[in-house]
This record gives C-alpha cells, structure tokens and sequence, in this order.
C-alpha cells in the first residue's frame, strides 16, 4: 500500500473517532495493521475481553512471527488458563489448554507440561511460583506491564505505537480545500454554492440544465487508473482524486517457497500460501482419565516465562554474551579457507586450508590431533579430466569443511572435481571413508542431510548442478539441473516434514529442490547477485543470506520465505568489501560477518550493527568465521596462517576444563579401534533430524551442549545448566604426586542431613534436577525430600553441604509410601524415576508401581502389580509417558502410561533387571542384569542389538544377586559400569570394554558409582565405607575419603556403610551418600582446594586418549593397576 493509501486510513480513523463510531475505529486499527491503539487494548486486558484481545492482536502479528509476539500471546492465554482454573471452571481450563496453549507445546514442551500438570492441583497457588498469585485484577495489571514491554520491543509494531500528529478534523478540511478548489473550476460559479453530495465532482450547474456526471464515472468510487501508477497531479485533479490503489504492471510473481514445496504443481502465476495453524495440532486422545502429564522445567508464572532462545525486551541490548574474547591463536600452517566446530565436542575444531590441508585442533589443549596433506587416494578410479587438471596444475585449495550431524563424518570439499568423507573415531584417529569424483570443475560446497532418514552428502560445482549422494556408499541418488552459472552454495533443511535444498548460484539465482526429479521450486534473487550463502538459525525458523557483489556491496538479509521476498536488510557494511563476505549464526540470536578487518554482529531483530570486535588486531579483510555449537566459541581466520578463537564467559570456563588434559598418542592396534559406528550410522537419521542439515541452525544451535545424563537412579536430566569444572591441574612430571587421602572431618566438608523418621538404610537416591533438593527412597519404602532455601548463608539455594536443607513435607502431613501389598519391603528390590522438571516421581518397592505428585506428595496413581515386581525405572528422554520398567522375571517392559498399556516387553537377560540407561544420541537403550550382561536395545522398534557378558576377574566371582549398574556419559556414546568387582567404560555401538578398574585384593566390594554431573570424574564408594574419587577419563584414583572423615569414632564402620551415591546436577565437585542406617550425606571439597586431589601423572602412554568429553580407549595399563586400591 502506497504512503498516501496509508495516511488515508489515518485520516479515516481520525474521523471515525471524532464521529464517535468507536467499535469501527478498532476494527480498522485491526484490519490496516497501521496503529495499535494501547489504549484500547489496555481496557480490553483489564476487562478480560481475552477473544477480542487476540483478535484486535492477531491484525498486527501472528504467535509464530518472532519470539517477542509468541511470548505476547503466551501470556495472554496463560493468564486466561489460570483465571479458568481460579473459578474452579475445570472444562474450561482444559479447552484453553488445547485449543490455546497446546500451540506452544511445539517451542517448549516442557513449559507445556508443567501448565498441564496444574490441572491435578486443588489450587494452583500450591505450585511455589505461583504462590504469590493474587487476585483476577491484580493478576492481569502485572501481566499488562509485561505485555507492554514486549510490545514495544517487538519490530513489528515499530511505528505502530504513535498515532500522527494531526490537526482536528484533518480529513473534513481536505475534502473543504478540494470542494473550493472545484468551486474555483465552475464555469459559472455562485457566491453561495450549496453542496449536496460528496460522490460527484461539485459543480454549480450548467446554463442549459445538463446533468451532474453519473457517480459510476467518478474516480472517488473507485474507478481505477490505469496500470502502471496513480493518476497524475494535474491543474484539475485535487488531492483525493490521487489517492487511488496502486496497480502495478501484471508480471509473473514466484510462487511462495512452503506453497511451492507443497503443491508443486501451482503455476507461478497463481500463488498460494499455507499458513499452518496452531489450532491444527493433533492432541493425543487419553483413554483414560490420568495420563503422565506433559512437563516442563521452567516456572509457571504471572512474570515472564522465556522460550529456549526466546528472551525479549532491553536485554538484547548488551552482548556479554558474544564471544569477543581471544582464548586461543593456533598456527595451521597455511591460510584457513573454511572451519566448522564438532558437533557434539565443542572445543574440537576442523579446518581445511588454501593448500588443500586438512587439520583437526582440540582447541581447549591448543594440540593439533591431525593433519593431513591433500592427496588423491585413488588416482586411478578418478575420471580423466581431473587427472589431466591435476598433471597440468597440482595446486589444490579446500573450499568447505564440514561435520555430519552425529559427528561421526567430515567431508571436505577440494576446487579440484573431488569430495573426501573421512571417518572419526576420537582422538587423532581420522580414517579414509568415501572419495568421490563429484564435479566437473571446482566443488563449491558441500553439505549432509538425512531425507527419508537416510544419511546423504550433498555437493554442488562449477559444473552448475547439485548433486546427492548416499554417505555409506558414495552411490549418487540425485542430480539437479536447472542453474544457468556455477552454484556457489547449498542449504538444505526441512519445514513440515518435508526435505528441500536451497542452492545459489553466481548469477544470483537462489533456487529450492525437492528429493525428487521434478526440477526447482522456486526461483529467487539475491541482493548482490553474486556470491551468496545461506543459513537458518538454531531453531530452523527465521532464513537469512550473506552475500557479496562484483562490486564489492555486500548484504546480509531475512528471507519471508512463504513469499520469496527479503524481509530484513541489515545495516554496517562498508561500500566496497575487499572479499566477499563471510557470516554464521549463532543459535536463535545473533547474525557475525567477517568484513573490514573486524567481526561485525547484529541481532537478528534489529537491523543496526550491533557491535563490532578487532580480536586483537592482525584480521584480513574479510575473515573466515565459524561459531560452536552453543555459541560460547567463536573461530576466526587470521593474518600468517593464524586461527583466533574467541570466547565468551561460559567459552572460557569450557577452554579450562580441556586445557590440561594430555591426548594418548599410542593406542595400540586398529583391531581395537572402532570401525565406523554402526549403531550412530544408523542414528544418523535420527540425530540429525533434529539437527537437520549442518550448515545451519542444526540441531537447535540453541541447545546444550551436552546430551543428557541418563542416571543410575533413573533419571534422565539435561546438563544446560551443569558448569564446566575448572581444572587449573599441573600434570607435571617433575612433581611426585601423591593419592589424596582424607582422614579427617576438617579435610572435606560434609553433612549429615537432618532425619526423624525411622528408616533402616537408603536403597536409592537422587539429586533433584534444580540441584536444591535430594530425595532418597528407604528400604520400608518411604521417600524422603530434604529442601535448601535461600538464605543469607546461601544465596543461590542450591543443595551444599555447608547449610543444613529441611526434610520437607507438604502441609497435608501425608507420606509418600510406596504400595508393600503382600511383600516385605526390607527384602524387596526398590526403585524410581525423577521426571525432569521435579513435579513426578515414579517408584516401587517390590509391589505395584506408584506415581506421586511432588509438590503435593499424593499418589496420583499405581499400576503393575506384582509379579513380576519392578527393580528399575527409566523414563524415555523424547517421551515423559513412555517408561521403561526392568522386572524381577528379568524381562523389560516398555510401558506407556498415557494409555496405560505395555507396548513391549524385551527378553535377553535371564535374571533380574538391574539397570537401564537411555542414549537420546544414539535412541538406544542399555540394560544390566544380576546376569552381569549387558544388552542394547534400539528405542525405535525395540529389538536387540548387541549383548555382552561383563568380564569379570579370575578368582572374584560375583555374588549370586549382584547388581550392574549402567549411567551413559554426557557424550551419550560411552557409558559406565558398576559391579561389585569393577568399574568399567563401555563403547555402546560395538559394546566393547575400552577402560576398566579392578581394586585390588582384598578390597572390600564396590557398592555403587556414578558419574559427576559433568563426566570428568567417577565417584565411587566401598562397603567398607571408603569413597573414591576418580578421573573419568581414564579411571584412575586421585582421592579417597575414608571412613573417619564423616563417620563418628564409635560406629561400626561394617554396620554401617554406603550403599548409593548421587552426583549434583551443577556442581561436578559435589555428591552425596545414602547409608545402611538410614542417613544420607553430602560431600564437597574444603573451599581452599576446590576439587577432589589431583590426577596422577601420565606414564607410559597410559593417560587419557581421548578429550574428558570421551572415555580413553585402551584398558588399564600396568601404572593404573599399581595405583589401585
């Protein structure tokens, strides 16, 4: 709508109000999407009009437009939830929570769950965040202050807050200067003219009585102009007589891009747009009245409640969160051309240079692992162009590295014809995987996708076509023709389930492609119409491009995918770029470009340069530049073959925790190495479904960096939060190093938590996933909570041993009790589950399983009764409804308690399950048995993939009923066994033992072990009520807390002893005990060491081989034996 058209309507409005025709004036507000009148939806919010809220809203913005309108329309029908639920109006509570809230569910499912969960309260202000909920008015004038913050920080209702200027009845005095203007052109003008209608030109008559002109004709009806523009001003057109819609010379307009995937077939000429709806999401139908609510880890409350990625308002305006500092500077050895961060290791970087070289840096150690020069592996298989290039000019650059989404790949792409796919094992052990002959001509770039779950490798050259190849064979499945000039770039992704490849070419031509033969979709330009890539953020939602012209202009832009037109333009290039323009996103937030010798940042909503960072000086041009994963790290290209990393607080924390740790050169023979992961190739699918492609936004870029943990206990948490430890450890070889004993209670800080209820001994125990509470399960089947508070002695309200927590119980008084029917407790087998935001906890102690409410203690429901009994639970990560449940007939039962039925039962064990432990990584599921076997299972279709029985030492058999234990590591690759006779490290896609721990004799059995929240270390403890502290990474002790450090002098130490141990889910130097006298402490370090002793030094190769993010490979070398207990 052209300017003139727009400032028409502001006039209407001004007349509409000043003729008193309110609902009217709304409804244009509404419908023009000129002026959101605050005013108005004040009183409609405080009056609680909430459909004509939304309504009056949704001609301004939709809920999925950005993150400032979701959180808008989340508050609004939050607040409506709650009201509903205040006036006991329960029918109505639930139709809000499918028809409005459920939309949400697909940004944050957790923050769904908890708002369901609030169904099953009496009161909803018994949730302790909404404790302070008061009143209906109250309630919504809090709310209010928070809508118009987002408001006004909302782009889209930039220059919609202000209404113009404008004098009284503006629009009357137009239409008065118009008619005098008219008077003036009669040809027989009166001195009184008496106007009568407004549809015809005035005129004062004509002398022999001819009619006024009809109104058919008259362009104030809409009589339209010709095409091609308005109307000219002339010496007898008036002001409204220009005011006319702009009708543009008919062309052919590209079809929307999710139209064109849709419906292929649509001609260009007849676009049409999907919009997908909220509404239309299909809610699971409960067949029966309880289901595991759907939940959620963040507050539900009446102040903000943030989306992942989502934040809003003023804080945007401070990037401490930008990684500007330089952490690292590594010499490659010749010029960085292209750079990409693993996956899943966040500080192993790779690089391909102008030479052809290939490195692979763990930046944490400043260690380059590999390097490898370009070279042809088959000469002979190779086509006879590129031989004959290669004889002709040798010289060889790397024009894209690039991670595949699981890790498990890279490929590099060469400006000579070839694509090289290596395969990584960890370590320095890179192994030759495809070589393909892809390109007639220089491969531009190159990229891997999973359509129809299938992991692929695509390309593109200067041959002009896109090509995809299978990633196990290297047999090419498509070919896309259709570009005019060599394609520079790929991007592909998926919306709506449905896979497509964005390429560009250096015409400028952007085009989109299904995997099919049909040809592309659409046919776009890109400003610049030259080099040009794209990249979504973290989240898959919002399409940007970078691009750089012949000229040298260059541009980064938001795409308006649905119609194929630039939404964004941001601001802060020079006028000539010297290079063509690098950027990446980092996840949901910010845009980097490398140009005029610095790094530039914007935020993605605002189009004015953020800020800009010289990283110390010495940058080209314009730099080459690659975020991680979690955005802490930043590496740029530098001048003298230099690669710079720069890092953010939590980059720098990151940094520490590797820098020390040593890489073992030495691992011994290929037969021990992994061949290519079976199991994560065939998850490849399913990691980088989520992740989608790796070129952007892949895997929400926005997510933790660490998977998560499943745990001994039964818990699955995420590690978001953990914080990386900070190792400032001297591995020096000159020092002797000693095991750390502690003796003494003054050598450790420990506490004993408070207790009166009588419990024979802890049978299970757990942080809660908040980290302020611990809850332990009795052997008479009583759970017990222990709860820290903020105080002044503790700020944060986290769990510590310096402050003693409340046993806390609701006001009710109740217990929660599992049911005993027909058993004895103390000889029954106990066993649960934390759900991940705290609010469930699923237990047994050998009779039926039990649900119970946390907040409230109440049993919500029990199912399953015995036999068989439950001996373990395990919630699956993807699904809170879905659990799996070990039984004492050794088989394992995938139980689905939406629907209360058991969906599959696995048989491999043959006698009781004694652990179970999911990989999200992987989508498998590992279970241990009193068999000590262990099998993994796909969590797909449930079939077994491996079985394996624990290697147990000569002359140390086990006992008859001994437990194995299983908790996989953050890396969601390798996992931990515990067994009475060992410790030991698994590698879950061929299951084989790559670390193992056996105490010397005559120790006294292992009880349990579990990882510390971050994986570094192994805390273990003994019946004879020693503890040990290990390095995870390769096993070896560092510390060992004996007896009389937290036990009294006058307790029999063979009484009493630990029977489990739980690690916090923050702090990597804190756990806790459960005892065989019903008492439960935890354990820090003293504050002036701050961690558990020291690692003993390398010897003979026998450190770690791997970064502390991976368990070494190889067993236990003669140094760790001798150091054994």
């Amino acid at each position: 709508m052209s300017s003139l058209s727009r400032e028409l309507v502001f006039l209407i409005l001004q007349f509409l109000d000043e003729e008193k025709f309110k609902e009217t004036v709304h409804k244009l507000e509404q419908e023009s999407g000129f002026y959101f009148n605050m005013k108005y939806f004040e009183d409609e919010v405080h009056n609680g009009n909430w459909d004509e809220v939304e309504k009056y809203l949704s001609g301004f913005t939709k809920v999925d437009d950005n993150r400032y309108s979701m959180k808008i329309f989340f508050e609004i029908r939050k607040q409506k939830y709650l009201e509903a639920l205040d006036k006991h109006d329960r029918s109505k509570a639930v139709d809000i929570l499918v028809k409005d809230l459920k939309v949400f569910a697909t940004f944050n499912e957790e923050l769904f769950k908890e708002i369901t969960q609030l169904l099953t309260l009496e009161n909803f202000r018994e949730n302790e965040q909404l404790s302070k909920y008061g009143d209906t008015k109250s309630a919504r004038a809090i709310m209010l202050v928070e809508l118009k913050k987002l408001i006004e920080a909302n782009p889209l209702f930039r220059d919609k807050l202000q209404f113009p200027n404008l004098k009284n009845s503006r629009l009357r005095t137009l239409i008065n200067q118009s008619l005098n203007w008219q008077h003036q052109l009669c040809k027989n003008p009166r001195p009184n003219p008496d106007i009568k209608t407004l549809f015809v030109d005035h005129s004062c008559g004509q002398p022999n009585g001819a009619r006024a002109p009809s109104p058919a004709n008259n362009p104030l009806l809409g009589a339209l102009p010709k095409a091609g523009g308005f109307p000219p001003l002339g010496a007898h057109g008036g002001l409204l007589l220009c005011i006319q819609p702009f009708q543009p010379t008919p062309a052919a307009v590209p079809a929307p891009l999710a139209a064109a995937l849709k419906h292929p077939r649509t001609p260009p000429s007849n676009p049409s747009v999907d919009y997908p709806s909220g509404d239309s999401d299909h809610v699971a139908k409960r067949t029966r009245p309880m289901g595991l609510s759907d939940e959620v880890n963040l507050p539900v409350n009446v102040m903000p409640v943030s989306f992942p990625g989502h934040g809003h308002g003023p804080a945007f305006n401070a990037p401490d969160d930008l990684p500007k500092t330089v952490a690292r500077s590594l010499n490659q050895g010749s010029s960085p051309m292209s750079m990409d961060f693993h996956p899943a290791q966040q500080t192993l970087l790779l690089v391909g240079t102008n030479v052809g070289d290939i490195g692979l840096w763990e930046v944490g150690s400043r260690e380059r692992l590999v390097l490898r020069n370009f070279k042809v592996w088959d000469l002979s298989a190779c086509s006879m162009p590129l031989q004959a290039a290669l004889v002709k000019d040798p010289a060889v650059s790397v024009n894209r590295v690039i991670w595949s989404p699981d890790g498990n790949l890279f490929g590099v792409a060469y400006s000579r014809h070839i694509v090289q796919i290596y395969s990584y094992h960890g370590g320095e052990d890179v192994r030759q995987h495809l070589e393909i002959d892809a390109h007639v001509g220089g491969v531009n770039d190159l990229a891997f996708s999973t359509p129809n779950k299938q992991l692929c490798v695509i390309t593109c050259g200067d041959d002009k076509t896109i090509k995809v190849w299978d990633a196990g064979t290297g047999a090419k499945q498509y070919t896309f023709e259709g570009h005019e000039a060599p394609v520079y770039s790929v991007c592909p992704h998926y919306k709506e389930n449905i896979q497509f490849i964005f390429s560009t070419a250096l015409d400028g031509k952007i085009k989109a492609w299904l995997y099919d033969n049909l040809g592309s979709r659409v046919d776009y330009e890109a400003p610049g119409r030259w080099c040009t890539t794209m990249a979504y953020s973290a989240d898959g939602t919002r399409l940007f491009s970078c691009g750089t012209s012949k000229d040298g202009e260059s541009y980064i832009v938001e795409w308006n995918e649905s119609e194929g037109a630039v939404k964004k333009h941001y601001q802060g290039f020079r006028k000539r770029s010297l290079g063509v323009v690098q950027f990446d996103t980092m996840k949901n937030r910010y845009l980097a470009a490398g140009d005029e010798f610095v790094i530039k940042f914007w935020d993605m909503d605002n189009v004015q340069l953020l800020t800009s960072i010289e990283a110390d000086g010495g940058l080209p041009a314009s730099p080459r530049i690659r975020f991680n994963k979690d955005g802490t790290l930043l590496a740029v290209s530098a001048n003298d073959n230099v690669i710079k990393v720069l890092a953010n607080t939590d980059g720098t924390r990151l940094l520490r925790t590797f820098e020390n740790l040593s890489y073992d050169t030495s691992r011994t023979s290929e037969a021990t190495k992994p061949a290519i992961n079976p199991i994560s190739a065939a998850a490849a699918a399913a990691a980088a479904a989520a992740a989608t492609s790796s070129t952007a936004g892949l895997t929400d870029r926005g997510g933790a960096s660490v998977g998560g943990i499943s745990g001994m206990n039964g818990d699955a948490r995420s590690l978001g939060d953990v914080k990386p430890r900070i190792t400032e450890e001297s591995n020096d070889k000159s020092k002797i190093w000693k095991l750390t004993e502690i003796n003494e209670p003054a050598q450790c800080r420990s506490l004993r938590l408070p207790e009166n209820l009588r419990v024979t001994k802890i049978s299970r125990l757990i942080y809660t996933n908040s980290g302020n509470a611990i809850l332990a399960l009795a052997s008479n089947a009583i759970h017990l909570l222990w709860k820290w508070q903020r105080s002044d002695r503790n700020s944060t309200g986290k769990a510590t041993a310096g402050v003693a927590p409340q046993l806390w119980q609701p006001s009710s008084g109740i217990l929660m009790t599992n049911d005993v029917t027909d058993t004895n407790p103390e000889e029954s087998v106990s066993c649960f589950a934390l759900s991940k935001n705290d609010s469930y906890v699923m237990s047994a102690s050998g009779g039926k399983i039990s649900l119970f409410n946390m907040m409230t203690f109440k049993t919500m429901t029990t199912f399953m009764p015995p036999p068989p009994a439950a001996t373990f639970l395990a919630f699956h990560p993807q699904d809170n409804n879905i659990i799996a449940i070990g039984m004492d007939d050794s088989t394992i039962q995938i139980y689905n308690v939406r629907v209360d039925e058991v969906k599959s039962k696995l048989k491999g064990h043959s006698k009781r399950i004694t652990g179970l432990a999911f990989s999200h990584v992987l989508n498998v599921l590992v279970s241990s048995g009193a068999d000590a076997q262990i099998c993994v299972w796909s969590s797909d279709g449930w079939e077994k993939q491996k079985t394996r029985l624990l290697q147990v030492p000569a002359g140390r058999p086990a006992t008859a009923q001994s437990d194995t234990r299983v908790q996989f590591h953050q890396d969601q690759i390798h996992f931990l066994v515990v067994h009475e006779t060992q410790l030991a490290i698994y590698e879950t896609t061929k299951l084989e033992c790559v670390k193992q721990w056996l105490p010397r004799e005559p120790s006294a059995p292992i009880s349990h072990a579990t990882f510390s929240c971050d994986s570094q270390l192994v805390y273990a403890s003994f019946l004879d009520a020693t503890v040990c502290v290990f390095t995870a990474a390769n096993l070896r002790l560092r510390c060992r807390i004996n007896p009389s450090a937290y036990l009294p002098a006058n307790v029999s130490v063979p009484n009493v002893h630990p029977l489990v141990i739980a690690a916090h889910p923050q702090e990597p130097n804190q756990f806790a005990i459960g005892l065989s006298d019903g008492g439960v402490h935890v354990f820090e370090p003293v504050e002036s060491e701050g961690k558990w002793g020291v690692p003993p030094p390398a010897e003979n190769g026998s450190a770690s081989s791997v970064p502390a993010s991976t368990p070494s490979v190889g067993g236990a070398s003669g140094s760790e034996q001798a150091q054994q207990r």
